[in-house]
């Protein structure tokens, strides 16, 4: 048997709570954010979508800016023994 394997993208948005904006950024499945928007459209502020993995979603949405960048590699070297 097959396994089939769903093709998933995430999406990064600011909650509104009470009215107001957060401060803090969400991150849900790419489904999720499109159900959300058919319930009350509007609410809630997209950031970005269609993003690959759960991982740069979660990088994305807590702000770190040096997760993004590629690594320098290290200036101490591991001692083989």
């Amino acid at each position: 048997m097959r396994s089939i394997e769903k093709c998933v993208s995430w999406v990064v948005y600011r909650m509104t709570i009470y009215g107001k904006p957060s401060e803090t950024h969400s991150v849900c499945e790419q489904h999720e954010w499109d159900a959300m928007e058919r319930a009350q459209p509007g609410l809630h502020t997209l950031i970005q979508a269609g993003i690959p993995s759960e991982t740069a979603a979660e990088r994305l949405a807590r702000g770190a800016p040096e997760a993004e960048k590629p690594r320098k590699p290290s200036r101490w070297k591991t001692l083989s023994r």
